[in-house]
C-alpha cells in the first residue's frame, strides 16, 4: 500500500479508529497494538495508555508479535482481535464470535473460515492458549511466527463464513482497490 493502512480514512475515521469503535461498541476494553515506527502516527488518534508497542524481547514481526505483546501485558485476559485493515467488518460477525466464545467453552480460539481458509485476524483467543503459544515460542518450538500456524497448536472453533459476508474480510493492498469505499 505504501502507507500504514490503519491510518487510512474511511469516511471521517481512520481504519484503526473504525476497528476500535466496532470492538468498543460491545463495551469491551480496547487497546491498539502497534510497532515502534507507528507510535507517532497513532498518538495523534489514541492516548498513550491505549497503545501497546511490540515487545522488544519477541524476535518476530507481524500480527503474532502484536498479539503476544498484548498478551504479555495482560496475561490473564482473553483477547478479541480485529485487524485495522478490515474496514468493512460488520459488528454482527463480531457478535457471532462472542456468542461462540460464550457457549463453546472447550475451545481456545474462535475464528471464521473463508473458503476453507482460517481468518485469524478477526477472532477471539483465550489467555491460556496464548500462554501456550508463548511457551512454544520461548522454547523454540514455534517454527513459524504466523497467526495461521499458531492455530494449528490450539483448539480452534471455526465458523463457516456466509457467502454474503465475505466482503467483510476483504483486504485492501493498493489505493486503487480502496477507491469507492
Amino acid at each position: 500500500m505504501g502507507s500504514d493502512k490503519g491510518l487510512l480514512k474511511l469516511h471521517t475515521s481512520t481504519w484503526a479508529q473504525t476497528a476500535f469503535d466496532k470492538i468498543n461498541s460491545f463495551q469491551l476494553p480496547v487497546v491498539i497494538s502497534i510497532n515502534k515506527n507507528q507510535y507517532a502516527g497513532y498518538s495523534s488518534i489514541f492516548s498513550p495508555q491505549l497503545m501497546i508497542t511490540d515487545d522488544d524481547m519477541l524476535q518476530m514481526h507481524g500480527p503474532l508479535c502484536g498479539v503476544l505483546s498484548v498478551h504479555l501485558k495482560y496475561p490473564q485476559e482473553d483477547m478479541l482481535i480485529l485487524a485495522s485493515d478490515m474496514p468493512l467488518m460488520e459488528t454482527d460477525l463480531i457478535n457471532e464470535l462472542l456468542t461462540q466464545y460464550n457457549t463453546q467453552k472447550e475451545n481456545d480460539a474462535f475464528i471464521f473460515k473463508n473458503d476453507g481458509e482460517p481468518e485469524p485476524l478477526c477472532g477471539i483467543y483465550k489467555a491460556n492458549a496464548l500462554a501456550h503459544i508463548y511457551e512454544l515460542y520461548k522454547t523454540n518450538n514455534l517454527r513459524k511466527h504466523s497467526m495461521k500456524y499458531m492455530l494449528e497448536h490450539i483448539s480452534t472453533y471455526s465458523i463457516l463464513l456466509p457467502e454474503n459476508k465475505k466482503k467483510c474480510f476483504r483486504n485492501f493492498n493498493t489505493h486503487a482497490e480502496i477507491n469507492g469505499l
